[in-house]
């Protein structure tokens, strides 16, 4: 008798992928691999939530073919290993697909359509595409359990988040504070610094460059010139900064003088005739004109600051600052005790201040006002710059920098812990620990994690009319507090909730979370800690194994390595983590 059957001629490979799937579908192969081995020491793995507004792509299968094998070889060698699949439910990307579904263009349309009606809009459409997601992740081969996949709009997981917030307060660790942040127009929200650092998020773009004059006020003859790529925050200059270590020239041209870092002057062939030099730190305490007249009465500006960030590797060594557009900007004038002016409305238009530009968005501005500024003689010199730029990586509008409100995680106090925490963790590959991660961790800043939004989880935070807050880490403590059940999370169930307190009505705020705040917080969301599953949780936490493109050093690794830093002083991730 022979032991083998004769081997085909010719072999149907998709014939055969159907039927040995057909088969781990009616054996329950996969379920039973990890139910067989539930005394066998655990491999955790955590699985990053896609979101299911569209189909999967190349990144998302590469992923999944390591998100496979890894979990295989673990589960021969005897390990158990869960795989529950997750879904990214909230969020800007949904938030467009519905405004793009029913014809809305921002928030305006939104406030007319109801919050109401916006929000369940969003729920049936948030895993229109599940099905198929199921059926192609299963058709590649990977083995995964969807039948318990987490979504983060579930009361259960948004309740997690709610104790991550609390617990971060009760540790000092968020504020609410105005600060320069990426925002963009379109969706009238501001972003975190990373998403506007995320790979995809910056292709080129042409603006309008110009060199301005900025006339010394002792002497009309004479100017210090500094060069932008965004002409539309001339209107907002308060100040002027020099590198106090470079050497500056002052040139004459025609009837003029005009000063420039010297290595700047090459620049300006036309530049020959040097009038005298000076360090950076002379020039210091300098005064001048300012260019537009609309903030002319700020106390403390239009004065020369020094700033060791100005470099003469472009421009001209000098930086015109608006400390309502620009971190450095904001933190140099504040120093001075300079307060930058903010004329710019939510939707991106300047306000009545602005007088000539009132109503103008600020990205189609700079034409209008390098003309004003011609017309004035302020102009030395204009051109078209292309320059990468960052766009919002969900509408794929530009985005501006400006002060805003908003929440904030305080990321810069736990740099030397995250720094700590990286060496530990097992990266494939391993330079990007201290290259590409580890870089982005030097360099990290406060998180703002609340949005001017709508469909996400609610920040549980209420305000009375004095500006005193109440912060809920719990369902249950709310319940108490509004004397109502409460059986959903959303906004549209919560902002009329209100309660009493010392003869002071609180009113909920209407902000809802960056929702890489919420995936950030799967590793314990998923199982609704601390109210349950707590042994399960810390047995899994952190995890042993993950896996995604690079990009994601920029996204959910870097946000579940804050929060787990956080929350409970130790990595979200400790063995292995593959980046593609």
């Amino acid at each position: 008798m022979t032991r083998y059957s004769t081997i085909p001629t010719h072999l149907d490979l998709p014939l055969l992928e159907t039927a040995v799937l057909e088969r781990w579908r009616r054996e329950r192969t996969f379920e039973r691999s990890v139910a067989q081995r539930a005394d066998a020491p655990l491999y955790a793995f955590d699985d990053g939530p896609p979101f299911a507004t569209g189909l999967p792509h190349y990144g998302h299968i590469l992923t999944s073919y390591m998100k496979d094998v890894v979990p295989r070889y673990f589960t021969m060698r005897g390990r158990r290993v869960p795989r529950r699949w997750g879904w990214d439910c909230h969020g800007l990307p949904v938030e467009y697909e519905v405004e793009k579904e029913h014809g809305l263009s921002g928030r305006g349309d939104i406030v007319s359509m109801g919050l109401g009606h916006f929000t369940e809009a969003c729920r049936s459409l948030v895993l229109r595409y599940a099905d198929e997601w199921e059926r192609i992740v299963t058709r590649l081969g990977r083995w995964v359990d969807f039948g318990d996949a987490y979504k983060t709009m579930e009361r259960s997981y948004m309740e997690s988040v709610l104790w991550a917030f609390g617990r971060l307060h009760e540790l000092g660790l968020v504020y609410e504070g105005n600060k320069v942040v990426p925002y963009c127009i379109r969706c009238q929200t501001p972003l975190s610094n990373f998403e506007a650092g995320l790979d995809d998020a910056y292709r080129p773009r042409t603006d309008l460059s110009c060199v301005v004059k900025f006339r010394l006020f002792d002497d009309s003859t004479a100017s210090l010139l500094a060069w932008t790529t965004t002409p539309w925050t001339l209107p907002s200059n308060v100040a002027l900064a020099v590198n106090p270590a470079l050497d500056y020239v002052e040139f004459v041209t025609g009837a003029e003088r005009v000063w420039v870092a010297a290595h700047a002057a090459e620049r300006f062939p036309h530049l020959t005739t040097a009038a005298r030099t000076a360090k950076g730190r002379e020039l210091v305490g300098l005064r001048y004109v300012p260019p537009f007249p609309y903030f002319s009465s700020t106390p403390n500006a239009f004065v020369v600051l020094s700033a060791d960030f100005v470099s003469a590797d472009e421009g001209t060594g000098v930086v015109h600052l608006a400390p309502a557009f620009g971190e450095d900007d904001e933190t140099v004038c504040r120093e001075a005790g300079i307060a930058g002016p903010q004329p710019i409305l939510d939707d991106g238009t300047f306000a009545r201040d602005v007088a000539d530009f009132a109503g103008i968005n600020v990205l189609e501005a700079s034409p209008e006002i390098v003309s004003w500024l011609t017309q004035h003689g302020l102009v030395f010199e204009q051109s078209e710059y292309v320059h990468d730029y960052p766009h919002c990586w969900r509408c794929d509008r530009p985005l501006i920098y400006r002060a805003v409100r908003s929440w904030f995680v305080r990321v810069t106090v736990l740099k030397e812990t995250l720094l700590a925490h990286n060496r530990h963790i097992n990266w494939v590959p391993e330079h990007i620990r201290d290259g590409r991660f580890g870089q982005w961790l030097e360099n990290a800043r406060d998180w703002a994690i609340s949005r001017n939004r709508y469909w996400g989880t609610p920040l549980p935070v209420w305000r009375s009319e004095k500006g005193e807050v109440r912060i809920f880490s719990s369902v249950k403590e709310l319940e108490n507090r509004v004397g109502r059940k409460i059986d959903d999370l959303h906004r549209h169930y919560l902002d009329d909730l209100t309660f009493e307190e010392e003869g002071m009505l609180f009113k909920r705020i209407p902000e809802v979370f960056d929702c890489w705040f919420e995936s950030g917080s799967m590793p314990y969301a998923q199982n609704h800690f601390p109210f349950e599953n707590e042994e399960e949780t810390k047995k899994a936490f952190p995890a042993d194994f993950i896996a995604e493109g690079i990009d994601q050093t920029r996204g959910w690794f870097y946000t579940l390595t804050i929060l787990s830093t956080a929350l409970f002083n130790q990595p979200a991730f400790n063995i292995h983590v593959y980046v593609l």
